[in-house]
């Protein structure tokens, strides 16, 4: 479903940010992409997300090559695309509804389907009787869900996440992770940036980690009760 095939990002001044990376994400699989600040997470997602361009190498969607596709093509496939910032980045000025429902509104859905689709989402992460509370009068695990709730709205093939749990103690991390767990069960790809290792090994999942802009790919085992945890 996602594929780099040796993948280089060089950004002005000529740091590598990327350095021939290739890695692979199965159709359905939930992985993480793992390593230290500056080890080139964002950048992988951002190439996913057609937010950058590499400087070489290719970035393979669901089957399509993203240094292909014409400009008249990339709204639709990043309506495929769903994305999770660690910043939330909600409009403070609309309810939780109207932020949700925003990728239809550019996309030009209609209104009752619109309301469908967003209460659905909404009612997904545990928000449907927040829906008209403004971002801020909502907790920072509750806004969390909200971001999710928005990026999924447009029922996205891929979900991609930039640290989604740096901002939360880590009972909501926990909370917010099993979210995404669910999500993935249902058949959705994902792909989690996220330098908590404790947090990664709980889930169990493949764990794909970055150093120098490089691939270090690792298999990650859940815990076991006898490490102070229980695999979920």
């Amino acid at each position: 479903m996602i594929r780099l095939d040796n993948v280089t990002k060089r950004y002005d001044g000529a740091r590598e940010a990327l350095k021939g990376v290739s890695l692979h994400v199965e159709a359905g699989e939930l992985a993480f992409l793992t390593g230290r600040s500056g080890a080139g997470k964002s950048t992988v997602l951002k190439l996913i997300a057609l937010i950058e361009h590499p400087t070489r190498g290719n970035v393979i969607v669901d089957g399509r090559n993203l240094g292909k596709l014409k400009d008249r093509e990339i709204p639709g496939y990043r309506q495929q695309i769903g994305v999770v910032f660690q910043d939330n980045k909600l409009l403070a000025d609309r309810s939780a509804y109207e932020n949700v429902a925003l990728p239809l509104i550019i996309t030009g859905t209609g209104q009752r389907e619109i309301g469908r689709r967003v209460r659905a989402a909404l009612d997904q992460v545990g928000l449907l009787d927040r829906e008209r509370y403004p971002p801020r009068t909502l907790s920072a695990g509750e806004q969390q869900r909200l971001g999710i709730a928005r990026a999924i709205v447009s029922r996205p093939k891929v979900l991609i996440a930039d640290e989604p749990t740096g901002n939360l103690d880590p009972d909501l991390a926990l909370e917010v992770m099993a979210l995404f767990k669910r999500l993935n069960e249902v058949g959705m790809t994902m792909l989690i940036a996220s330098h908590d290792l404790h947090l990664v090994e709980h889930f169990g999942a493949r764990c794909i980690t970055l150093t120098g802009g490089q691939v270090l790919e690792t298999p990650v085992a859940p815990l076991t009760e006898s490490t102070g945890a229980v695999s979920p």
